[in-house]
């Protein structure tokens, strides 16, 4: 007995130090360490360097954003072969995990569409944003700039689009000009023509 009243009085003077201790989170503190200003002062402040290697997005239609580099149709094979082959199968004519990469160009105007890179891509530097970012599955963004410019310039060939001794890069990527670049329309929905609003907005209101 004199064991458990010895435990609860230890317990109870461990919670009332708790409570008192400055900074404390408890009844009788005020959650932020003293001397620290009103809000979450939480983080630092982020360099253009820290934010370089996030900072990827390409502009597709043109092209902007391309990193600088480049990649044969040659080198294209190789990389492929060592890193994409096992899921998109050899020449891109689907594997195991993925379906084919290359032909069904003009098969959008028909009711047996064939989705590949040749027959719905718009625009050629969507391939190399989409390799950069998301290949390979297992190890995504660990291609190199110019085995992703690579891999896009052999995938182009593969399709018909590049001849054999292409070579890709931010001058010459936007020059592709993909069978379906003229297949979208454009989105109209009122959400996306929305004019940004922080201040007393009106509720959206849907046509």
């Amino acid at each position: 007995m004199r064991s458990l009243e010895l435990v609860m009085a230890v317990a109870v003077a461990t919670a009332v130090a708790a409570c008192a201790a400055p900074g404390s989170s408890g009844h009788g503190g005020s959650g932020r360490s003293a001397g620290k200003p009103p809000g979450a002062s939480l983080g630092q402040v982020v360099s253009e360097a820290d934010l370089a290697a996030w900072n990827i997005d390409v502009r597709t239609p043109d092209g902007q954003g391309l990193p600088p580099g480049s990649g044969s149709v040659a080198a294209g094979k190789a990389v492929y072969e060592g890193k994409c082959l096992a899921c998109h199968g050899a020449e891109g004519k689907g594997g195991p995990v993925f379906g084919a990469l290359v032909g069904g160009i003009g098969s959008f105007q028909t009711n047996t569409r064939v989705l590949t890179v040749g027959s719905m891509y718009p625009y050629a530097p969507v391939l190399f944003d989409y390799v950069r970012r998301a290949m390979p599955m297992d190890r995504p963004q660990s291609l190199s700039d110019d085995e992703a410019y690579a891999v896009s310039a052999y995938l182009l060939h593969l399709n018909g689009l590049v001849p054999a001794d292409a070579v890709m890069d931010r001058a010459t990527l936007p020059k592709v000009r993909m069978p379906n670049r003229d297949g979208f329309v454009v989105d109209d929905r009122p959400d996306v023509k929305a004019v940004r609003c922080m201040v007393d907005c009106k509720p959206f209101a849907p046509r």
